[in-house]
C-alpha cells in the first residue's frame, strides 16, 4: 500500500492530481490510520493509461508461462524514476 504522496512520487503527478483521481473515482483508495492508501496494483493500472505501450505483435503479449506481458513502457518508467 502506498500514501498519496508515494504514489506521486511514483506516477511523476502531483498528491493534487492524486487525491483528485481519487475523488474522481479513477483511483481507488482506502483510509489506514487516518491517511488515504492506495493499492500496488492500481497505481500500476494508472501507471499502464498514463504510459501506454505501442502495439506488440501477439506472440509479444504472453510470456512463456502462458501469462499476459507487463506494460515495459510503464516497467522503464519505474526504473527511471527509482520506483
Amino acid at each position: 500500500m502506498l500514501t498519496i504522496a508515494e504514489t506521486a512520487s511514483r506516477v511523476g503527478r502531483s498528491p493534487d492530481t492524486v487525491r483528485r483521481w481519487i475523488r474522481e473515482g479513477r483511483l481507488p483508495a482506502q483510509r489506514r490510520g487516518g491517511r488515504q492508501v492506495i493499492d500496488d496494483r492500481d497505481v500500476r493500472a494508472i501507471e499502464d493509461e498514463i504510459h501506454p505501450m505501442a502495439q506488440l505483435p501477439e506472440e509479444w503479449r504472453v510470456g512463456d508461462d502462458g501469462s499476459q506481458a507487463p506494460n515495459w513502457v510503464a516497467a522503464l518508467h519505474r526504473s527511471r524514476s527509482g520506483h
